[in-house]
Formats: structure tokens, sequence, C-alpha cells
């Protein structure tokens, strides 16, 4: 090992981004291949945003800023918080960061004790774990079938708290699945919460936009106030703003602990990009309009994938309320031959094998913590996600 400490052997790069970099590369190397594996819209990032950025860049906001943000952006998290989810935050309950990941792992650096226990429900976001491994906690994961709707049951939620456990991860509507929680739902899990004073709880609300049908978001501390005061919520700019390489995420929660985690931000990255953070105040200050134009594209897609998923040999795709991802089952192909004799014993083996056959990039279940699933991104061209499903299709029934 030499130079390198031991606590990285206890994690894993990201397979998300490692499959978008072997899609990638495939394609340089003149493959047709079709990656569905990149979390981010495909959309441009709306004009009066880029706008606003210019302006501030014209004006000289270029210079750097308060470590966890400035005070027009925070100003306006404050007002979003207030519209949008009916919560209160001061401004010095406010961090804004490098993206949603950072304002994550600064909470586990900020917090986290040695073996301390943070619950996972699974399929979870592929850096919930490693972000708590790194932070010296104990990821305790508990298993959301595709039965439960992917959704943390009250009665497992009860039986995963120790008196070790710090925090419970609530991501909704959530990566991998797209499966969001009703507020009858989110109630179930705050009414447990609230026999358990010494757990806390992280919201990652990135997907809050996007929603469909007649879903209705909510956030654990909007359904059940008297969690207010041990309540991490986060959320950000790049997913329903489609601003994901801008790089801004933001959380509101109790006064002392925002600050214990802009000091861990003051020695590491100190403040987010100024020009970024101007953007993200024209954002969240400015018109809506484009997510509800942007969402109705997103439900057909949805539509599409999961009706011709559905319709491919032995798969088996639940319909998402929110968030731009399905995952399918491919339980019904796990022991099948491919054409050239290779038997799919996992759902790893089936990404691999319909990338090598197809060119369809995708991420195995494996990676999210709940198997035998795999993930598709519908955030790509509708004509791209036609034929990415035909090919499924088509690899499905080579299938023996």
């Amino acid at each position: 090992m030499g130079i390198l400490a031991e606590r990285l052997s206890r994690v894993k790069p990201s397979p998300t981004i490692a499959v978008t970099n072997k899609a990638r590369e495939l394609k340089a190397a003149g493959h047709d291949v079709i990656g569905l594996g990149a979390g981010e819209p495909d959309f441009d990032t709306p004009q009066h945003i880029k706008d606003a950025a210019k302006s501030a860049i014209d004006r000289g906001e270029t210079k750097y800023t308060a470590v966890g943000g400035t005070p027009e952006l925070k100003d306006a998290i404050c007002a979003k918080f207030k519209r949008d989810n009916n919560l209160d935050y001061k401004p010095n309950q406010i961090i804004v960061g490098t993206g949603g990941k950072q304002v994550l792992y600064n909470a586990f650096m900020a917090t986290l004790d040695p073996g301390d226990e943070v619950i996972v429900p699974a399929p979870y976001w592929v850096s919930y774990p490693d972000m708590a491994i790194l932070a010296e906690g104990k990821p305790v994961f508990v298993d959301c079938p595709q039965e439960t709707g992917f959704k943390l049951q009250p009665a497992d939620l009860e039986k995963a708290i120790t008196p070790k456990t710090k925090w419970l991860i609530l991501n909704s509507p959530s990566n991998p699945t797209g499966a969001g929680y009703t507020r009858a739902d989110m109630k179930k899990i705050t009414d447990v919460l609230m026999k358990h004073p010494h757990v806390w709880v992280m919201t990652d609300d990135m997907y809050e936009h996007l929603v469909y049908d007649d879903f209705e978001f909510c956030t654990p501390a909007e359904v059940e106030p008297g969690l207010y005061d041990r309540t991490l919520t986060v959320n950000g700019v790049s997913k329903a703003y489609c601003m994901t390489g801008w790089r801004i995420g933001f959380a509101g929660g109790p006064a002392h602990l925002i600050k214990a985690m802009t000091d861990i931000q003051s020695q590491s990255t100190s403040n987010p990009s100024s020009i970024s953070q101007a953007a993200s105040v024209a954002a969240l200050n400015g018109p809506h309009d484009f997510i509800k134009a942007n969402n109705e594209v997103f439900k057909q897609r949805r539509d599409l994938v999961v009706s011709m998923l559905n319709q491919a040999n032995g798969l088996n795709c639940p319909t998402p309320e929110g968030a731009f991802y399905v995952y399918p089952s491919c339980k019904g192909v796990i022991g099948k031959k491919t054409p050239d004799g290779k038997v799919i014993e996992s759902d790893s083996d089936f990404v691999a094998a319909l990338l090598e056959a197809e060119g369809v990039a995708a991420v195995q279940g494996e990676a999210f913590g709940l198997s035998p699933h795999f993930r598709i991104s519908y955030a790509t061209a509708t004509e791209l996600l036609e034929e990415a499903c035909t090919r499924i299709q088509r690899f499905c029934g080579s299938l023996r």
C-alpha cells in the first residue's frame, strides 16, 4: 500500500461514474454505445440563469465569498424552504457547498465518531455508505424491496435503530428507484423517529421538483415539526434546474450543526464558486415554469421506458413517482445463457453482457445495494431511449 491510507481500502470508486466513463471510452473507440448511466438532465441550463452568471462576471463578482455561501444565496435558500416546504430557517442555519455531495460529506465528518451508525435504506445512492465509512461511521443497511415500493417500512426502521444510531438518511424521490414517500408514508417514518430522540434525519431532497402524475413531495421536518431540531434538510440546484456542472448544493439545519459543517468546509474547499452562487440566486428566485415543461418530457420518457422494458423477456419494471430513473428487476433472466454461452448469474453479469452485445450502458443493482435489478436513467433524448429499449428487448429475447 505504501503511501496510501488504510481507510482508502474501505472505499469503492463510484460505480455510476465508472459506467459513464466506460461508455465514453467505448464511444471514443468507435463503438455504437448508448449511455444510460449518468444521472443528469440532458436539458441545458435555462437562459435567465446563465445570464445571471454572466452579469456576475461582468460586475466583478469573482472573488472569495463567505465560506458557507453569499448572503444573497442564503436569503434565496431561506425563501425557497419557506415557499416550497413551509420550513423557517435563518441564514445562520444555512450552508452552501460544492454540490449536495459535499454538504452530506461535511455533515458526516462533523457528527460521526468511530462506530456511530448511519441507517441507509437499500437501494441507496452509491455514495452514502462510502461517505459514512470515510467519516469512520458504520452504514447499517435496511432492505426495501420492490414489494414495498422500494420504501423503508416503519417496523424495519424500528428494528435497525440501536443506541449507536446517529443518522437515518432518506432520499425521496429516490436515486436509483424514483420511489417517493407520500405524506402518509413519511408520517409513519417520522412517528418512529419521534420515539428515538437520539436519532437524527438527513434528507436528500435533490429530486424534490421532479415528480409526476399526482405525487406530492414532502420532507420530514415539514411532516413532523417535532423533528425540526434534529433534521438536516439537504437540497440543491443540480437536477430540477439543470445545473449539474455548476456544483451547488445546500442544507438547512440547527445552527450549531451548520456552524460545525462550515468549519469543516473552511479547512477543505472553502467557498463554492462565486459565479455559480450568483446563478443559483437567479435559479431559486426566478421563474420556474421550465420545470413543469421539462417534467412533461421526463414523464413521457418514463412511460415509454417502463412500457418497453415490461415488454422485454424476463424484466419487470415498476413505474416510479419521481426523479429520472427506473429500477427494473432482471430476476427473470438470472440463470439464462447468452448466445455465446455465458451464464447470467447476477445483475452485474446482465449489464456487462448487455453492454457487450448491444452497446447499452446501465448500472448494476449491486452498486445500489439491492439485486437483482439495474438502473437506467431516462434523462436522455427520447429517440435514444427508444433505441436503447429496443436493444434491451432484443438482448433479453436472445437469452436461453
